[in-house]
């Protein structure tokens, strides 16, 4: 493969980045097309349009209409329709493709994609959506999808789509995640440090420390500022009589005169958010009640952490009802210790997947496709990961395609979106992977006199409290 890249650089006449950059991204599409099984070439097409797109997504139609595609409309919607991507075979591609200098440090996030008037869409449930309301409130009804970035520590948002899954309503959230994360380890393979999963405040902090307490993981959950932890119990007397106490002292987070001694602390200098203080408890539980996840057990379980509180004096962008104050909740191995420093850092950096996501949606056209099935929606997705992968890959490689008005950027800090500008330019001079285009005639159509009764109604699935 590699010689072949090389004889097709020589005959183009490739003189610009680093050989090893092309490899890479040449490596990348070759692999993404070995994944693709039934209309391969279609999907291959789609992928490629969706990189080589001047402007936001709009349609299937139009996005068929570009050079890249190579294809009619018709093989835009068969392909996804039709068409079948192996998933297991594009996480492997993606796990060993991921940039080898970023930190071992990945974000999980959801984001629903809206079908509220899909009716004969299945699968769908109710989910959030920060900007559109049913019957007041910031729900819709749709498909919810995870995603899991690795994040890297440089001052842009960038970040690695290492996975992305549909979550289904019925599936319990917090199983779906471990799963996601165990997989994900799995294919990351030994590595020298243990991996470190950031989540928002949407998550269960306490139930996933639990589900991954034997998995070579750490987590750092947000929580908020009026949680209330426990220290273990003191030691029970000989002679001590009755049920052994469970909690210890009481850890108030918006109480300082209820925190014992602190078992780490860090302060240090940032240019964004100025003096940095990082304080940290080990050994603290929550109190739990056998209620909810915990009501098939015969006792709730104690779950230990840290509990970090990071306090910054200023905002990059200060706001008058902004907190200052942080609240992190961290668990991991027996045997290591949170890093201080790489924790406020990692929660910092969450944010990275959000634009990520937020660049996927409204410029790539992640949920812009009107699709029925959520079999294409899969492939839908498949196809953005995999394009926003190659823009990715290709960082290194693009030359800075500004518009007028445009101030001028160094290449090494190009943005996602002028990367796709350059990216036609870097995809003429790859070697070609599908085939070409087979000359066609219309098929028959429909043959007459038969009737197709209305499609089958979904109602969406909303899930008890």
């Amino acid at each position: 493969m590699a010689v072949a890249v090389s004889m097709a650089w020589a005959r183009l006449g490739v003189q610009r980045g680093d050989p090893a950059a092309w490899q890479r991204l040449a490596g990348f599409r070759a692999g993404w097309y070995g994944c693709l099984c039934p209309w391969g070439d279609a999907l291959f097409g789609l992928t490629d349009a969706v990189a080589c797109a001047g402007g936001p997504v709009t349609s299937l139609p139009r996005l068929s209409l570009l050079p890249a595609f190579g294809r009619g409309h018709g093989s835009a919607y068969a392909a996804l329709a039709k068409g079948r991507i192996d998933a297991d075979g594009l996480r492997d591609l993606l796990a060993a493709a991921r940039p080898p200098s970023w930190p071992l440090v990945f974000a999980v996030d959801g984001t629903s994609w809206p079908r509220c008037d899909a009716e004969t869409s299945p699968g769908r449930g109710y989910y959030y959506h920060p900007s559109r309301h049913s019957a007041g409130k910031p729900i819709v009804a749709g498909w919810w999808y995870q995603q899991v970035s690795q994040l890297n520590f440089g001052k842009d948002s960038w970040t690695w789509p290492a996975d992305c899954r549909r979550i289904r309503p019925r599936d319990d959230p917090v199983a779906a995640t471990a799963g996601q994360v165990r997989d994900l380890l799995a294919r990351l393979g030994p590595a020298a440090v243990v991996p470190l999963f950031v989540f928002d405040g949407g998550y269960d902090p306490i139930a996933l420390a639990d589900e991954l307490a034997g998995d070579n993981a750490q987590i750092l959950v947000r929580v908020k500022g009026d949680r209330v932890f426990y220290a273990d119990p003191p030691a029970r007397a000989a002679s001590g009589r009755g049920r052994p106490r469970r909690h210890g002292a009481r850890f108030d987070c918006k109480k300082p005169a209820t925190w014992a001694a602190p078992a780490a602390q860090l302060t240090t200098r940032d240019d964004a958010y100025g003096t940095v203080a990082v304080t940290a408890w080990a050994g603290l539980h929550p109190q739990l009640a056998a209620r909810g996840r915990w009501a098939g057990r015969a006792q709730p379980p104690i779950v230990r952490g840290w509990v970090i509180r990071v306090e910054v004096q200023h905002l990059p962008r200060p706001t008058a009802r902004a907190k200052k104050t942080l609240w992190l909740w961290w668990s991991g191995p027996p045997g290591i210790t949170p890093d201080l420093d790489l924790c406020w850092r990692a929660y910092i950096h969450r944010f990275d997947i959000e634009h990520a996501i937020k660049f996927q949606k409204a410029t790539l056209g992640w949920v812009t496709p009107s699709l029925r099935l959520p079999g294409q929606a899969d492939r839908w997705t498949a196809i953005i990961l995999a394009s926003y992968a190659q823009l990715v890959l290709a960082r290194p490689l693009a030359a800075d395609q500004r518009l007028p008005w445009e101030r001028p950027r160094d290449p090494a800090r190009l943005t996602p979106g002028r990367v796709r500008r350059d990216f036609p330019r870097l995809r003429a001079l790859l070697p070609p992977l599908a085939s070409p285009r087979k000359s066609c005639t219309a098929g028959p159509g429909r043959p007459k006199g038969t009737r197709r009764g209305p499609a089958q109604r979904y109602p969406a699935i909303k899930k008890a409290a």
